[in-house]
Order: structure tokens, then sequence, then C-alpha cells
């Protein structure tokens, strides 16, 4: 994870400069319910895809293809679940060591799915975290997360939020699943869970009050990001790139988070390195 989070910053801060790319995600639906997703994205010596098939009643099945830059030839196809996962984790985590208070040892996790698991170690990655509450809807679900993540369990959302320093919602919610008035001063929020333009995590009043709304790429988040585009607020939205390291102790901070193909080129680029060095024992030319 720590890797992970590297490669984030480093991915980020080449979008700054015009040296990495991402395009918005664009999707196939059918009448069954099936959808197919494709996530493209550059970075450094690669560029890749990710595309991935989904259906509500039968799960998603996720996969990324990398190239290399110069020459376009094929390098890699490899099984992305968990790819995704990761990415996702360490892009909350360099946002958050970006944002959050530097001392901050109190997590509340919303949400006790795959995705979760990642957005805890991440933050456990950038910040003495002491604490760390969860709640799901379902209570077998959030005691089990409780028991693997070394976490609380608790019997509210409210109940995990109050006090804490950081919080993430990984839900796949259609409507908000925090209140405003749970969000104190000081507080740093990861919304990773909806990447869809008609659903929500946050409140619009949230979502307003914000002193920073950080989002991966603008023309995504104008597609996706759902929680700004219900609370119709752009005016404190900024592109995480932009945003300068530093805690705003008396106003809340967001990272709204819908996943770019750069960054699971950035993750995956490190795989099929690692893949290689291992397969021949040696390190790679440079």
């Amino acid at each position: 994870m720590t890797e992970a989070i590297a490669r984030m910053r480093m991915a980020f801060e080449a979008l700054a400069r015009g040296e990495a790319q991402s395009q918005p995600r664009r999707r196939l639906m059918l009448k069954t319910g099936s959808i197919l997703h494709q996530v493209p994205g550059a970075f450094g010596n690669y560029f890749g895809l990710k595309f991935y098939a989904t259906n509500p009643k039968y799960g998603a099945y996720f996969l990324f293809s990398l190239y290399d830059a110069e020459t376009a030839r094929p390098l890699a196809l490899m099984e992305a679940n968990y790819l995704g996962q990761i990415r996702t984790g360490a892009a909350s985590g360099y946002a958050t060591d970006l944002m959050a208070n530097p001392e901050a040892d109190t997590l509340a996790v919303i949400g006790s799915g795959f995705q979760a698991r990642s957005q805890v170690e991440a933050i456990r990655a950038v910040r003495p975290i002491r604490t760390v509450r969860v709640w799901s809807r379902r209570a077998e679900k959030r005691e089990a997360f409780a028991a693997e993540m070394n976490a609380a369990a608790t019997a509210t959302a409210e109940e995990a939020l109050r006090g804490a320093q950081i919080v993430v919602t990984a839900t796949y919610s259609k409507d908000p699943v925090i209140e405003d008035g749970w969000i104190a001063p000081g507080t740093h929020i990861n919304a990773m869970g909806s990447n869809m333009a008609n659903r929500r995590e946050l409140p619009s009043e949230l979502v307003r009050r914000a002193a920073i709304v950080a989002v991966d790429a603008r023309d995504a988040a104008e597609n996706e990001a759902g929680d700004i585009i219900l609370a119709d607020s752009w005016s404190n939205v900024v592109e995480l790139p932009t945003v300068q390291r530093g805690w705003q102790p008396d106003r809340v901070t967001i990272f709204k988070s819908v996943g770019l193909g750069m960054e699971d080129v950035a993750a995956g680029s490190y795989v099929y390195e690692q893949a290689l060095q291992r397969s021949f024992g040696r390190p790679l030319p440079q």
C-alpha cells in the first residue's frame, strides 16, 4: 500500500504537468442489467485500459490491459479486482495525506465491502490511526469486517462518525448515508462509493459547506460525481493535483473519488514491473 500511494502521488503530479492522461469512463448498458465499463489512461512509459462487466444479480468482473507507450506493444492482461481495490484505496490515502489532520487517530468507515478494506489500509499508512469504527446496514457484515480489520462495529452510523477526524464512505447507496450535523469542523472525508450521477453518499449541505471538494479530474466528476452533481455545488470543487498540503482545522475537506484510468495504469505498471523482475531474477534495465 505504501508503494501504491507513492505511485498515485507520482501519477497525479504527472497529470498536473500534462504528462499523464485520463478520459472519463464510458458505459455500454444492456436491457439485462449488465453493463460494460471502460476506463483508459496513460502514465509514464505505459498506457492501458481497465474494462469490467457488472450485473446487479451476478457480480462484477474486472480486467486490465497494459501497453508500451512508445511502441503500442501489448505487455500484459491481468485480472483487476484487487488492482482496482488497492489503487482506489491508495488514491484516498494520497488525498488524506494532503488534507487531513496530521495527528488524526480516529477513522470512521461507513460501508464494509471489499473497497472499505483498502481504504482502512491506506489511511493507516499515512496517519497514526488508533481507533477504527465501522457501520454498515447488515450487522453480520460489519461485525466480520471489524474482526478482520481490528476495528469496532457500531450500532448506528452516527455513533461511528461522532468525534472521528477522518471519514470514509464506501457504499453503493443511492441516498446520503451520513448527516451534515454529525461532521465536525476539521474532519476530512473520502467519499468513494458512488461513481454514478444519480447516486450520492453525502448530503448537499455537507458538500456545500466544505472548504475544498477535491476530485480526481473535473471532466470525470461532471459525469459521475453524484454527490456534487445532486448538490449543484461546484464553486468549492478543485482537482486533486492542485491541492496544497495542509489541514484546515475549522473547515471540512472532502475527496470525492470516481476513479481514473491513469490510476489503474500507475498501479498496474508496477505490478507488471515486479512480475518481470521476479521472473528474470534481476532488476529491469532502465
